[in-house]
C-alpha cells in the first residue's frame, strides 16, 4: 500500500477480513465518509452517511466502529482543543496543522522535515524514556477565511 493515502474501500475491506471483521453497511460507509472527511468526528461522519443515505447509522454506532478502527490502527485519532476527538483515516507518518479557530485538522506531509527531527531527537537521551515516534501537531488560525475548507 502507498505510504502516503488512506486504504481504499478494497483495501478496508481486506483490513476488516485480515480482522475477521464483515464488511458490514455501517463500517463501509463509515470508511466511505472517512476517505472523504479525512480527519472527522463521529457526529460528521454520521451527518455525511446520513445525508448520501448509504447505511442507516446512530452517532453512537459511528463512534464506536472509529475507535474500533483505531484500536486496530486503521485510523489515528487527535483530540482537539474543544474536547472532541476526531479520527484521521492517515495513518502514515505526517504533521498535523490543526486550525484551533474552526477545529479543523490538515495534514501537512514532509517527509524530510519528520526525519530530521526524528533523527534528532533518537540521538537525544531523555533520561527513563525512549522514543517510540514522533507526533507533530502545529496549531494554527486562519490568515484569510477563503483558505477554509
Amino acid at each position: 500500500m502507498n505510504t502516503h493515502k488512506c486504504p481504499t474501500l478494497e483495501e478496508f475491506k481486506e483490513i476488516l477480513k485480515k480482522h475477521s471483521l464483515k464488511a458490514t453497511p455501517q463500517r463501509l460507509a463509515v470508511h466511505e465518509a472517512m476517505i472523504e472527511l479525512g480527519h472527522a468526528s463521529a457526529d460528521m461522519v454520521t451527518e455525511k452517511i446520513k445525508a448520501k443515505e448509504t447505511a442507516k447509522v446512530t452517532l453512537a454506532s459511528v463512534y464506536n466502529i472509529l475507535t474500533h478502527m483505531a484500536m486496530l490502527k486503521v485510523y489515528s485519532y487527535r483530540l482537539s482543543a474543544n474536547n472532541k476527538m476526531y479520527f484521521d483515516v492517515n495513518t502514515f507518518k505526517h504533521i498535523h496543522l490543526y486550525d484551533h479557530e474552526n477545529h479543523i485538522f490538515k495534514d501537512v506531509v514532509d517527509d524530510d522535515l519528520i526525519a530530521l527531527i526524528e533523527s534528532h531527537l533518537m540521538r537525544k537521551k531523555i533520561k527513563g524514556y525512549k522514543i517510540e515516534g514522533v507526533d507533530i501537531q502545529i496549531v494554527a488560525h486562519p490568515t484569510k477565511k477563503k483558505y477554509l475548507v
